[in-house]
Protein backbone atom coordinates (compact mmCIF):
# COMPACT_ATOMS: atom_id res chain seq x y z
CA UNK A 1 0.00 0.00 0.00
CA UNK A 2 2.84 2.38 0.87
CA UNK A 3 4.55 1.80 -2.47
CA UNK A 4 1.33 2.39 -4.40
CA UNK A 5 0.80 5.61 -2.50
CA UNK A 6 4.28 6.76 -3.49
CA UNK A 7 3.59 5.93 -7.15
CA UNK A 8 0.23 7.75 -7.13
CA UNK A 9 1.70 10.79 -5.39
CA UNK A 10 4.56 10.86 -7.87
CA UNK A 11 2.22 10.77 -10.89
CA UNK A 12 0.05 13.57 -9.48
CA UNK A 13 3.09 15.75 -8.79
CA UNK A 14 4.43 15.31 -12.30
CA UNK A 15 0.99 16.14 -13.71
CA UNK A 16 0.81 19.37 -11.69
CA UNK A 17 4.30 20.31 -12.81
CA UNK A 18 3.46 19.70 -16.46
CA UNK A 19 0.31 21.80 -16.07
CA UNK A 20 2.50 24.64 -14.79
CA UNK A 21 4.55 24.32 -17.98
CA UNK A 22 1.67 25.90 -19.91
CA UNK A 23 2.69 29.23 -18.34
CA UNK A 24 6.21 29.12 -19.75
CA UNK A 25 6.50 31.15 -22.95
CA UNK A 26 10.02 32.63 -22.69
CA UNK A 27 13.25 32.52 -20.68
CA UNK A 28 11.93 34.98 -18.10
CA UNK A 29 8.99 32.67 -17.37
CA UNK A 30 11.33 29.67 -17.19
CA UNK A 31 13.98 31.29 -14.97
CA UNK A 32 12.03 33.60 -12.65
CA UNK A 33 8.32 32.82 -13.30
CA UNK A 34 7.88 36.11 -15.16
CA UNK A 35 8.22 38.01 -11.85
CA UNK A 36 4.61 37.20 -10.99
CA UNK A 37 4.77 35.17 -7.73
CA UNK A 38 2.59 36.43 -4.82
CA UNK A 39 3.74 36.51 -1.18
CA UNK A 40 2.32 33.15 -0.12
CA UNK A 41 3.94 31.38 -3.06
CA UNK A 42 7.34 33.02 -2.53
CA UNK A 43 7.24 32.06 1.16
CA UNK A 44 6.27 28.50 0.25
CA UNK A 45 8.97 28.04 -2.37
CA UNK A 46 11.67 29.49 -0.06
CA UNK A 47 10.61 27.13 2.74
CA UNK A 48 10.07 24.04 0.59
CA UNK A 49 13.32 24.47 -1.35
CA UNK A 50 15.39 24.46 1.83
CA UNK A 51 13.39 21.80 3.65
CA UNK A 52 15.06 18.93 1.82
CA UNK A 53 16.52 15.51 2.51
CA UNK A 54 19.21 16.90 4.81
CA UNK A 55 16.48 18.43 7.00
CA UNK A 56 14.51 15.19 7.37
CA UNK A 57 17.36 12.65 7.29
CA UNK A 58 20.74 14.37 7.60
CA UNK A 59 20.17 16.89 10.40
CA UNK A 60 18.42 14.41 12.76
CA UNK A 61 21.25 11.87 12.31
CA UNK A 62 23.85 14.54 13.13
CA UNK A 63 21.79 15.78 16.09
CA UNK A 64 21.69 12.31 17.64
CA UNK A 65 25.48 12.00 17.44
CA UNK A 66 26.53 15.55 18.33
CA UNK A 67 23.53 17.38 19.82
CA UNK A 68 22.53 20.95 18.88
CA UNK A 69 26.21 21.85 18.74
CA UNK A 70 26.59 19.66 15.67
CA UNK A 71 23.79 21.26 13.65
CA UNK A 72 24.92 24.88 13.88
CA UNK A 73 25.37 25.01 10.10
CA UNK A 74 21.85 23.76 9.42
CA UNK A 75 19.21 24.76 10.53
CA UNK A 76 20.76 27.68 12.46
CA UNK A 77 23.06 28.99 9.73
CA UNK A 78 20.70 28.04 6.89
CA UNK A 79 17.66 29.82 8.32
CA UNK A 80 19.70 32.92 9.18
CA UNK A 81 20.90 32.94 5.56
CA UNK A 82 17.34 33.28 4.27
CA UNK A 83 16.51 35.97 6.81
CA UNK A 84 19.69 37.91 5.93
CA UNK A 85 18.91 37.62 2.21
CA UNK A 86 15.50 39.15 2.84
CA UNK A 87 16.72 41.97 5.07
CA UNK A 88 19.97 42.95 3.35
CA UNK A 89 20.10 41.66 -0.24
CA UNK A 90 16.59 41.15 -1.62
CA UNK A 91 15.72 44.82 -2.16
CA UNK A 92 18.94 46.00 -3.91
CA UNK A 93 19.09 42.89 -6.10
CA UNK A 94 15.39 43.06 -6.98
CA UNK A 95 15.78 46.67 -8.16
CA UNK A 96 18.52 45.60 -10.59
CA UNK A 97 15.96 43.49 -12.52
CA UNK A 98 18.38 40.66 -13.40
CA UNK A 99 17.83 37.15 -14.72
CA UNK A 100 20.61 35.35 -12.79
CA UNK A 101 22.98 36.02 -9.90
CA UNK A 102 25.81 35.82 -12.42
CA UNK A 103 24.40 38.91 -14.14
CA UNK A 104 25.12 40.89 -10.97
CA UNK A 105 28.82 39.99 -11.04
CA UNK A 106 29.04 40.94 -14.72
CA UNK A 107 27.35 44.30 -14.29
CA UNK A 108 29.39 45.17 -11.20
CA UNK A 109 32.77 43.56 -11.90
CA UNK A 110 32.94 42.47 -15.55
CA UNK A 111 32.97 39.29 -17.60
CA UNK A 112 35.84 37.51 -15.81
CA UNK A 113 34.20 37.83 -12.39
CA UNK A 114 30.91 36.64 -13.90
CA UNK A 115 32.52 33.51 -15.32
CA UNK A 116 34.52 32.58 -12.21
CA UNK A 117 31.69 33.07 -9.73
CA UNK A 118 29.22 31.24 -11.97
CA UNK A 119 31.55 28.23 -12.19
CA UNK A 120 31.85 28.22 -8.38
CA UNK A 121 28.08 28.46 -7.97
CA UNK A 122 27.38 25.63 -10.43
CA UNK A 123 29.99 23.35 -8.78
CA UNK A 124 28.46 23.99 -5.36
CA UNK A 125 25.14 22.54 -6.52
CA UNK A 126 26.67 19.11 -7.11
CA UNK A 127 26.69 18.43 -3.38
CA UNK A 128 23.25 19.85 -2.66
CA UNK A 129 21.43 18.17 -5.54
CA UNK A 130 23.45 15.01 -4.98
CA UNK A 131 22.08 14.82 -1.45
CA UNK A 132 18.49 14.96 -2.76
CA UNK A 133 19.13 12.27 -5.39
CA UNK A 134 20.76 10.05 -2.75
CA UNK A 135 17.71 10.46 -0.52
CA UNK A 136 15.36 9.60 -3.39
CA UNK A 137 17.22 6.33 -3.90
CA UNK A 138 16.93 5.59 -0.20
CA UNK A 139 13.18 6.30 -0.10
CA UNK A 140 12.37 4.11 -3.12
CA UNK A 141 14.51 1.34 -1.64
CA UNK A 142 12.72 1.53 1.72
CA UNK A 143 9.10 1.80 0.53
CA UNK A 144 9.58 -1.04 -1.98
CA UNK A 145 11.04 -3.26 0.73
CA UNK A 146 14.34 -3.28 -1.23
CA UNK A 147 12.67 -4.47 -4.45
CA UNK A 148 14.00 -1.23 -5.99
CA UNK A 149 17.73 -0.77 -5.43
CA UNK A 150 19.07 2.57 -4.22
CA UNK A 151 20.77 3.20 -7.56
CA UNK A 152 17.59 2.43 -9.52
CA UNK A 153 15.67 4.67 -7.12
CA UNK A 154 18.09 7.52 -7.85
CA UNK A 155 17.52 7.23 -11.61
CA UNK A 156 13.73 6.89 -11.26
CA UNK A 157 13.53 9.86 -8.93
CA UNK A 158 15.80 12.18 -10.89
CA UNK A 159 14.16 11.30 -14.21
CA UNK A 160 10.62 12.04 -13.04
CA UNK A 161 11.57 15.31 -11.33
CA UNK A 162 13.40 16.29 -14.50
CA UNK A 163 10.22 15.85 -16.57
CA UNK A 164 8.29 18.73 -15.02
CA UNK A 165 11.33 20.86 -14.21
CA UNK A 166 12.63 20.88 -17.78
CA UNK A 167 9.24 21.90 -19.18
CA UNK A 168 7.79 24.03 -16.39
CA UNK A 169 10.88 25.80 -15.06
CA UNK A 170 10.33 28.17 -12.14
CA UNK A 171 6.56 28.11 -12.60
CA UNK A 172 6.50 24.33 -12.07
CA UNK A 173 8.87 24.61 -9.11
CA UNK A 174 6.81 27.35 -7.44
CA UNK A 175 3.40 25.68 -7.84
CA UNK A 176 4.60 22.23 -6.75
CA UNK A 177 6.54 23.81 -3.85
CA UNK A 178 3.37 25.47 -2.56
CA UNK A 179 1.48 22.18 -2.51
CA UNK A 180 4.45 20.30 -1.09
CA UNK A 181 4.89 22.80 1.73
CA UNK A 182 1.36 22.01 2.88
CA UNK A 183 2.10 18.27 2.81
CA UNK A 184 5.41 18.76 4.66
CA UNK A 185 3.80 20.77 7.47
CA UNK A 186 0.81 18.47 7.92
CA UNK A 187 2.86 15.29 7.59
CA UNK A 188 5.59 16.33 10.04
CA UNK A 189 3.12 17.54 12.66
CA UNK A 190 0.99 14.41 12.32
CA UNK A 191 3.85 11.95 12.72
CA UNK A 192 5.29 14.04 15.56
CA UNK A 193 1.98 13.80 17.42
CA UNK A 194 1.77 10.06 16.69
CA UNK A 195 5.24 9.24 18.04
CA UNK A 196 5.12 11.60 21.04
CA UNK A 197 1.78 10.07 22.00
CA UNK A 198 3.52 6.71 22.47
CA UNK A 199 5.93 8.30 24.96
CA UNK A 200 3.56 10.39 27.05
CA UNK A 201 3.78 13.70 25.21
CA UNK A 202 6.28 16.18 23.79
CA UNK A 203 7.40 17.34 27.24
CA UNK A 204 8.66 13.89 28.19
CA UNK A 205 10.93 13.71 25.13
CA UNK A 206 12.22 17.27 25.56
CA UNK A 207 13.06 16.73 29.26
CA UNK A 208 14.88 13.50 28.48
CA UNK A 209 16.92 15.18 25.72
CA UNK A 210 17.79 18.11 28.01
CA UNK A 211 18.93 15.75 30.77
CA UNK A 212 21.11 13.89 28.26
CA UNK A 213 22.86 17.14 27.29
CA UNK A 214 21.55 17.16 23.71
CA UNK A 215 20.69 20.87 23.90
CA UNK A 216 24.27 22.03 24.46
CA UNK A 217 24.79 24.57 21.71
CA UNK A 218 27.70 26.91 22.42
CA UNK A 219 31.28 25.64 22.16
CA UNK A 220 33.60 25.15 25.13
CA UNK A 221 35.96 27.99 26.02
CA UNK A 222 38.69 26.63 23.81
CA UNK A 223 40.09 28.76 20.95
CA UNK A 224 40.18 25.93 18.44
CA UNK A 225 36.65 24.79 19.23
CA UNK A 226 35.29 28.36 19.08
CA UNK A 227 36.91 28.96 15.68
CA UNK A 228 35.59 25.64 14.34
CA UNK A 229 32.09 26.45 15.62
CA UNK A 230 32.16 29.87 13.94
CA UNK A 231 33.44 28.39 10.67
CA UNK A 232 30.65 25.80 10.61
CA UNK A 233 28.04 28.48 11.29
CA UNK A 234 29.08 30.83 8.50
CA UNK A 235 29.53 28.04 5.94
CA UNK A 236 25.81 27.91 5.18
CA UNK A 237 24.79 31.27 6.65
CA UNK A 238 27.05 33.22 4.30
CA UNK A 239 28.06 30.63 1.71
CA UNK A 240 24.49 30.02 0.56
CA UNK A 241 23.66 33.72 0.08
CA UNK A 242 25.26 33.97 -3.40
CA UNK A 243 23.18 31.10 -4.80
CA UNK A 244 20.95 31.10 -7.86
CA UNK A 245 18.03 29.32 -6.13
CA UNK A 246 17.88 32.03 -3.44
CA UNK A 247 18.24 34.74 -6.08
CA UNK A 248 15.47 33.18 -8.22
CA UNK A 249 12.98 33.45 -5.37
CA UNK A 250 13.85 37.10 -4.89
CA UNK A 251 13.56 37.89 -8.59
CA UNK A 252 10.38 35.82 -9.06
CA UNK A 253 8.46 37.98 -6.58
CA UNK A 254 5.73 40.27 -7.84
CA UNK A 255 7.01 43.26 -5.82
CA UNK A 256 10.10 44.31 -3.90
CA UNK A 257 8.23 44.07 -0.60
CA UNK A 258 7.24 40.47 -1.36
CA UNK A 259 10.86 39.67 -2.23
CA UNK A 260 12.00 40.94 1.18
CA UNK A 261 9.39 39.47 3.47
CA UNK A 262 8.82 36.25 1.53
CA UNK A 263 12.49 35.36 2.16
CA UNK A 264 12.29 36.33 5.83
CA UNK A 265 9.08 34.38 6.45
CA UNK A 266 10.39 31.35 4.58
CA UNK A 267 13.52 31.39 6.75
CA UNK A 268 11.53 31.63 9.99
CA UNK A 269 9.24 28.75 8.98
CA UNK A 270 12.22 26.63 7.98
CA UNK A 271 13.90 27.17 11.35
CA UNK A 272 10.78 26.21 13.29
CA UNK A 273 9.89 23.07 11.34
CA UNK A 274 13.48 21.81 11.10
CA UNK A 275 13.20 20.85 14.77
CA UNK A 276 10.37 18.37 14.14
CA UNK A 277 12.61 15.72 12.46
CA UNK A 278 15.18 16.20 15.26
CA UNK A 279 12.42 15.61 17.81
CA UNK A 280 11.36 12.46 15.98
CA UNK A 281 14.92 11.14 15.80
CA UNK A 282 15.47 11.60 19.54
CA UNK A 283 12.10 9.97 20.20
CA UNK A 284 13.50 6.91 18.43
CA UNK A 285 16.11 6.54 21.18
CA UNK A 286 13.24 6.10 23.65
CA UNK A 287 10.90 4.04 21.50
CA UNK A 288 13.51 1.61 20.14
CA UNK A 289 16.99 2.19 21.64
CA UNK A 290 18.35 -1.07 20.22
CA UNK A 291 17.48 -0.07 16.66
CA UNK A 292 19.13 3.32 17.14
CA UNK A 293 22.24 1.71 18.57
CA UNK A 294 22.53 -0.60 15.57
CA UNK A 295 22.17 2.22 13.03
CA UNK A 296 23.87 5.20 14.68
CA UNK A 297 27.38 4.30 13.52
CA UNK A 298 26.54 2.40 10.32
CA UNK A 299 23.62 4.19 8.60
CA UNK A 300 22.17 6.93 10.85
CA UNK A 301 20.08 8.36 7.99
CA UNK A 302 17.90 5.23 8.22
CA UNK A 303 16.91 5.81 11.88
CA UNK A 304 13.87 7.95 11.15
CA UNK A 305 12.46 5.87 8.26
CA UNK A 306 12.98 2.66 10.30
CA UNK A 307 11.23 4.18 13.31
CA UNK A 308 8.19 5.08 11.23
CA UNK A 309 8.03 1.73 9.42
CA UNK A 310 8.33 -0.34 12.59
CA UNK A 311 6.44 1.75 15.15
CA UNK A 312 3.77 3.76 13.34
CA UNK A 313 0.43 2.71 11.76
CA UNK A 314 0.09 2.64 7.99
CA UNK A 315 -1.63 6.04 7.77
CA UNK A 316 1.20 7.64 9.74
CA UNK A 317 3.68 5.96 7.39
CA UNK A 318 1.85 7.43 4.41
CA UNK A 319 1.94 10.89 6.00
CA UNK A 320 5.63 10.65 6.86
CA UNK A 321 6.82 9.42 3.48
CA UNK A 322 4.51 11.91 1.76
CA UNK A 323 6.20 14.70 3.71
CA UNK A 324 9.65 13.24 3.04
CA UNK A 325 9.02 12.92 -0.70
CA UNK A 326 7.62 16.45 -0.79
CA UNK A 327 10.73 17.77 0.94
CA UNK A 328 13.07 15.98 -1.45
CA UNK A 329 11.12 16.79 -4.62
CA UNK A 330 10.76 20.49 -3.87
CA UNK A 331 14.44 20.84 -3.06
CA UNK A 332 15.65 18.71 -5.97
CA UNK A 333 13.57 20.47 -8.63
CA UNK A 334 14.76 23.90 -7.51
CA UNK A 335 18.40 22.88 -7.30
CA UNK A 336 18.31 21.28 -10.73
CA UNK A 337 16.85 24.41 -12.26
CA UNK A 338 19.08 27.02 -10.61
CA UNK A 339 22.55 25.93 -11.81
CA UNK A 340 21.22 25.05 -15.26
CA UNK A 341 19.80 28.53 -15.78
CA UNK A 342 22.88 30.37 -14.55
CA UNK A 343 25.27 28.12 -16.54
CA UNK A 344 23.31 28.73 -19.73
CA UNK A 345 23.02 32.49 -19.25
CA UNK A 346 26.46 33.27 -17.84
CA UNK A 347 28.77 30.59 -19.30
CA UNK A 348 27.22 29.06 -22.42
CA UNK A 349 25.73 32.19 -23.95
CA UNK A 350 29.03 34.17 -23.97
CA UNK A 351 30.85 31.12 -25.39
CA UNK A 352 28.51 30.93 -28.38
CA UNK A 353 29.74 34.29 -29.57
CA UNK A 354 26.53 35.51 -31.15
CA UNK A 355 23.14 36.57 -29.93
CA UNK A 356 20.65 33.78 -29.42
CA UNK A 357 16.95 34.35 -29.80
CA UNK A 358 14.81 33.97 -26.71
CA UNK A 359 13.42 30.67 -28.03
CA UNK A 360 16.95 29.34 -28.58
CA UNK A 361 17.94 30.38 -25.06
CA UNK A 362 14.92 28.60 -23.63
CA UNK A 363 15.84 25.44 -25.53
CA UNK A 364 19.44 25.74 -24.29
CA UNK A 365 18.31 26.08 -20.66
CA UNK A 366 16.22 22.92 -20.96
CA UNK A 367 19.06 21.00 -22.59
CA UNK A 368 21.51 22.03 -19.87
CA UNK A 369 18.97 20.99 -17.22
CA UNK A 370 18.89 17.48 -18.70
CA UNK A 371 22.69 17.30 -18.84
CA UNK A 372 23.09 18.56 -15.27
CA UNK A 373 20.56 16.01 -13.99
CA UNK A 374 22.53 13.15 -15.52
CA UNK A 375 25.81 14.52 -14.16
CA UNK A 376 24.55 15.00 -10.61
CA UNK A 377 22.92 11.55 -10.52
CA UNK A 378 26.24 9.98 -11.47
CA UNK A 379 27.90 12.08 -8.75
CA UNK A 380 25.36 10.91 -6.14
CA UNK A 381 25.84 7.26 -7.16
CA UNK A 382 29.59 7.46 -6.54
CA UNK A 383 29.65 9.72 -3.48
CA UNK A 384 30.59 8.16 -0.14
CA UNK A 385 29.73 11.25 1.92
CA UNK A 386 26.59 11.44 4.07
CA UNK A 387 23.65 13.66 3.14
CA UNK A 388 24.35 16.30 5.80
CA UNK A 389 28.04 16.61 4.86
CA UNK A 390 27.25 16.72 1.14
CA UNK A 391 25.09 19.80 1.71
CA UNK A 392 27.43 21.46 4.22
CA UNK A 393 30.52 20.98 2.03
CA UNK A 394 28.73 22.35 -1.04
CA UNK A 395 28.60 25.87 0.36
CA UNK A 396 32.32 26.15 1.08
CA UNK A 397 32.88 26.81 -2.63
CA UNK A 398 30.56 29.81 -2.83
CA UNK A 399 31.65 31.09 0.59
CA UNK A 400 35.28 31.52 -0.49
CA UNK A 401 34.62 32.52 -4.12
CA UNK A 402 31.37 34.46 -4.38
CA UNK A 403 30.20 35.86 -1.02
CA UNK A 404 32.70 38.70 -0.54
CA UNK A 405 32.30 40.08 -4.11
CA UNK A 406 28.51 40.05 -3.66
CA UNK A 407 28.58 41.73 -0.24
CA UNK A 408 31.10 44.38 -1.21
CA UNK A 409 29.54 44.88 -4.62
CA UNK A 410 26.23 45.76 -3.00
CA UNK A 411 27.48 47.77 0.00
CA UNK A 412 30.95 49.17 -0.77
CA UNK A 413 31.07 51.81 -3.50
CA UNK A 414 34.86 51.64 -3.80
CA UNK A 415 34.87 47.95 -4.74
CA UNK A 416 36.34 47.37 -8.20
CA UNK A 417 36.57 44.55 -10.69
CA UNK A 418 40.27 44.17 -9.82
CA UNK A 419 39.25 43.78 -6.17
CA UNK A 420 36.63 41.18 -7.08
CA UNK A 421 39.13 39.11 -9.08
CA UNK A 422 41.68 39.26 -6.27
CA UNK A 423 38.98 38.26 -3.77
CA UNK A 424 38.07 35.21 -5.86
CA UNK A 425 41.71 34.24 -6.46
CA UNK A 426 42.83 34.67 -2.83
CA UNK A 427 39.77 32.97 -1.35
CA UNK A 428 39.89 29.90 -3.57
CA UNK A 429 43.69 29.58 -3.44
CA UNK A 430 43.92 29.65 0.35
CA UNK A 431 40.94 27.30 0.71
CA UNK A 432 42.37 24.73 -1.70
CA UNK A 433 45.88 25.03 -0.25
CA UNK A 434 44.66 24.12 3.24
CA UNK A 435 42.41 21.32 1.94
CA UNK A 436 45.17 19.75 -0.17
CA UNK A 437 48.39 20.52 1.69
CA UNK A 438 47.24 21.45 5.19
CA UNK A 439 46.77 19.19 8.23
CA UNK A 440 43.69 16.99 8.47
CA UNK A 441 42.30 19.08 11.34
CA UNK A 442 43.71 22.62 10.94
CA UNK A 443 43.47 25.23 13.70
CA UNK A 444 41.62 27.54 11.28
CA UNK A 445 39.25 25.55 9.00
CA UNK A 446 39.88 25.92 5.27
CA UNK A 447 36.62 27.72 4.49
CA UNK A 448 37.17 30.33 7.24
CA UNK A 449 40.73 30.99 6.11
CA UNK A 450 39.44 31.22 2.54
CA UNK A 451 36.75 33.81 3.25
CA UNK A 452 39.21 35.92 5.29
CA UNK A 453 41.67 35.80 2.39
CA UNK A 454 38.87 36.72 -0.01
CA UNK A 455 37.97 39.76 2.10
CA UNK A 456 41.60 40.92 2.25
CA UNK A 457 41.95 40.37 -1.48
CA UNK A 458 38.92 42.56 -2.15
CA UNK A 459 40.31 45.37 0.03
CA UNK A 460 43.78 45.21 -1.51
CA UNK A 461 42.58 44.90 -5.08
CA UNK A 462 40.10 47.75 -4.76
CA UNK A 463 42.42 50.18 -2.95
CA UNK A 464 45.56 49.53 -4.99
CA UNK A 465 45.96 51.26 -8.39
CA UNK A 466 43.83 49.35 -10.86
CA UNK A 467 45.43 47.55 -13.79
CA UNK A 468 42.06 46.37 -15.07
CA UNK A 469 39.58 48.57 -16.85
CA UNK A 470 36.11 49.24 -15.59
CA UNK A 471 33.58 46.48 -16.27
CA UNK A 472 31.88 46.88 -19.60
CA UNK A 473 28.37 45.58 -20.22
CA UNK A 474 28.97 43.34 -23.21
CA UNK A 475 25.37 42.41 -23.69
CA UNK A 476 22.10 43.65 -22.23
CA UNK A 477 20.18 41.36 -19.91
CA UNK A 478 16.91 39.83 -21.05
CA UNK A 479 15.18 41.70 -18.25
CA UNK A 480 16.84 44.96 -19.31
CA UNK A 481 15.77 44.46 -22.92
CA UNK A 482 12.22 43.83 -21.79
CA UNK A 483 12.27 46.90 -19.55
CA UNK A 484 13.78 49.05 -22.31
CA UNK A 485 11.18 47.91 -24.82
CA UNK A 486 8.41 48.69 -22.36
CA UNK A 487 9.80 52.16 -21.70
CA UNK A 488 10.01 52.88 -25.44
CA UNK A 489 6.39 51.80 -25.82
CA UNK A 490 5.38 54.14 -23.01
CA UNK A 491 6.88 57.11 -24.87
CA UNK A 492 5.32 56.47 -28.27
CA UNK A 493 2.95 59.39 -28.98
CA UNK A 494 -0.71 58.53 -29.52
CA UNK A 495 -1.86 58.38 -33.16
CA UNK A 496 -3.59 61.45 -34.59
CA UNK A 497 -7.30 61.14 -35.05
Amino acid sequence: MLLWFVIAYWIISVGIGLYAATRVHNTKDFAIAGRHLPFYMVTATVFATWFGSETVLGIPATFLKEGLHGVVADPFGASLCLIMVGLFFAAPLYRMNLLTIGDFYRKKFGRSAETLTTIAIVISYLGWVGAQITALGLVFNVVSNEAISKVAGMWIGSATILVYTVFGGMWAVAITDFLQMIIIVIGMLFIGDEISGQLGGVGVVVKHAAAAGEFRFWPALDPKEIIGFFAAWITMMLGSIPQQDVFQRVQSSKTEKIAVWGSVMGGVLYFLFAFVPMFLAYSATLVDPKMVQNLIDTDPQMILPTLVLQHAPIFAQVMFFGALLSAIKSCASATLLAPSVTFTENILRPMVGHRLSDRQMLHAMRTVTVAFTILVTLYAMNSKVGIFKMVENAYQVTLVAAFVPLLMGVYWKRSTNQGALMAIFCGVSVWLAILIFGPEDPFIPAQLAGVIASFLGMLAGSLLPSRIGKPRLERPDHAELHHHAASLTDHVPPPHR
